[in-house]
């Protein structure tokens, strides 16, 4: 599997070896993943694994862009556009903070950070999927939320990447650095609440 990655073809079991795959990336990590393994997992014959994935490289990718399509599709249908901009910060900061402590979030973070330098479309992708994605989500939100005048932003793209890093504010430090335990739901809250308050104390239009 070290051709180069072709256009994924999408058929009856596409699913289903998608699935299989991502179980077996999320034991075993990306490098330790073997095509004998995935094929077991998923219920399919290695023939049909390669029809759809000529490329391992492109199998991950295509996991980790899937869960977090999925997760920001899942995110955006419980957004109400015409929300206060706070009550859709804490919203997102929620999402953010249970994403990056979930066991998938963890494990695709590590992967991606892991094989980026040998195989750095693998970090672009998890990037544009992930936090990137995450940050146009939240850019759109506050370009609504600016033209109903609850917030002040000249730089959009900006002031979401910062939001998305203020709920990274110490948890993404324990999860990489700290021994167990690590994050509470207590602290959770602390950061989430903490990065409402301090992007509206910076951007919010005081009436």
């Amino acid at each position: 599997m070290g051709a180069k990655p072709q256009l994924i073809v999408k058929g009856r079991k596409f699913d289903q070896v998608l699935e299989g795959a991502r179980n077996v990336f999320m034991r075993d990590g990306f490098e330790r993943a073997s095509v004998d393994d995935i094929a077991r997992e998923a219920g399919v014959s290695k023939a049909t694994l390669y029809a759809y994935f000529p490329d391992k490289r492109l199998l991950f990718l295509e996991c980790a862009s899937a869960e977090c399509r999925r997760q920001a599709a899942d995110a955006e249908s419980h957004i109400d556009p015409n929300a206060p901009i706070a009550d859709v910060l804490r919203l997102a900061a929620e999402r953010i903070t249970a994403f990056m402590l979930s066991e998938f979030g963890q494990r695709i973070y590590r992967i991606a950070v892991s094989e980026s330098e040998n195989f750095p479309a693998i970090a672009q992708e998890f990037y544009h999927s992930g936090p990137k994605l995450v940050q146009g989500r939240i850019a759109e939100a506050l370009r609504c939320a600016v033209e109903r005048g609850e917030v002040a932003i000249d730089d959009i793209p900006f002031a979401a990447a910062q939001f998305a890093q203020l709920c990274k504010v110490d948890i993404q430090d324990r999860l990489i650095f700290a021994p167990a335990p690590r994050c509470t739901p207590q602290d959770t809250t602390r950061v989430i609440e903490g990065a409402v308050a301090m992007f509206m104390a910076r951007y919010g239009v005081k009436v």
